[in-house]
Order: structure tokens, then sequence, then C-alpha cells
């Protein structure tokens, strides 16, 4: 499923892919209707309503995953919203023990992430994952999403890596898409993003798993081993 022998560099996605989605798929579809319907006086199926539409006209933009843009075309502050429910953000099963394993293995390990630097910063302070990675880039800090091929144009910039020997591993179809045509060398999708929802379907072409547990083992043969 995965060459490990070939990579030096791997790529993470974080919502969906090391933290469970239930976080914001609880805050969007559900926290943020029912705060909008009050400040608003809506009822909450119309204030969800209206939120859903909204943002679906967002998808695939940068406009989407930023808590700036929501919180001025909504007249709500996104990021105090997000603190009210931020006991719900936690890690998916076995990512602390594959991110271990990676550093271990001695690869490069960089989360490359569409979420926008305030939840960015609150999840960090909930879960202390920028402490077992190396590096962490936001697609905010470059101006495009990942699903839009001038991110990875301008990712080389801030990250040292070969295409051919990197791996990106994300819950997202179209980000894998996207960086399959940059040149990256293998991809994994995660199919159980959300603990709440059933697991997505597979795709034919990109290799998936629910979780990592499904990969650890061909990832622990090639741990390097301190000399005696």
């Amino acid at each position: 499923m995965v060459d490990w022998s070939t990579l030096d560099t791997v790529f993470l996605d974080m919502d969906g892919t090391l933290l469970d989605l239930h976080f914001d798929s609880h805050f969007w579809l559900e926290h943020l209707p029912k705060r909008y319907a009050e400040q608003f006086n809506l009822h909450p199926q119309q204030a969800k309503d209206q939120l859903i539409s909204m943002i679906m006209a967002e998808r695939g933009t940068l406009n989407w995953y930023c808590t700036d843009y929501w919180s001025d075309r909504l007249s709500i502050d996104i990021t105090r919203l997000k603190q009210e429910v931020s006991e719900r953000i936690g890690y998916r099963p076995h990512v602390q023990d594959f991110l271990t394993s990676i550093r271990h293995a001695g690869l490069h390990s960089v989360i490359v992430t569409n979420c926008h630097p305030d939840p960015l910063a609150l999840k960090l302070n909930r879960t202390g994952l920028d402490q077992q990675v190396d590096m962490i880039i936001s697609s905010h800090d470059l101006g495009h999403p990942k699903e839009d091929q001038k991110f990875w144009q301008k990712l080389v910039d801030r990250v040292s890596y070969r295409p051919d020997r990197t791996l990106m591993i994300d819950d997202s179809f179209p980000v894998l898409e996207s960086a399959r045509q940059a040149g990256i060398g293998q991809c994994l999708a995660i199919l159980a993003p959300d603990s709440t929802q059933d697991a997505t379907p597979h795709h034919p072409e990109i290799p998936g798993i629910l979780h990592f547990d499904e990969v650890l083992p061909s990832l622990r043969s090639h741990l390097i081993l301190p000399s005696e």
C-alpha cells in the first residue's frame, strides 16, 4: 500500500487525517447554526439552510477554510464559537503511534493543512500535535488551498523535498488528486475521517485505509535502530 523504502518526506493533512473530523463537522453543521439562529432570531433549520448554502458556494476556495472570511461574512466570532466546543478536538485512532514511527523511521514529517491559523492554534493547544511533527504549513500562509496547483508551486519555497520521494496522506480526494498532479510520488486516503460517520468509498486509483494501524507494521519494518 505504501513503499516506505522510497520515501524521504511524509506530508500529512490534519483535520480528518490526524484529528477526528467530528469536531469540524459538529461545529459547522450543528453548533454554528445554533448560535447563528440565536444571534439573528432565526428558526434553527432556517439558519442551517442559509449557512450551508453560503458555505457550499465557497467549496474548493481558500474562503471555504478561512475563519476571518466567515466571521466577517456572518458577523459572528467564529474563533470564539469554536472555543466553546473545543473539548471535541481529538486524535484519530493510532495517530500518535504512527507519528512516533514516522520519526523513528527517519522520515521528515510535515503537516500541510487548509486550516486557518486561528483554529490551527486552538487545535495545537489542545493536542500538542506540533511537538510530534517537524513542520506545519497552512495554506493560508501560501494564499491558495491544497486543491489549487499554485499551493504546490509555492510550497517548494517553504519545504525542501523531492516530490517523487514524498507521500501525501489526506481524507480529501480532490486534495490527493491535486497532489498527484503536482508530482507527489505516493498518495494515501483516509476513509474514516469522522468517527461518527460511515467510511467514504474507495478511490479506484488511490489506496485508502480506515486507520493507521493498517500501515504501522510495514512502516515499523523500516525503523532506524540505534547502533550498538
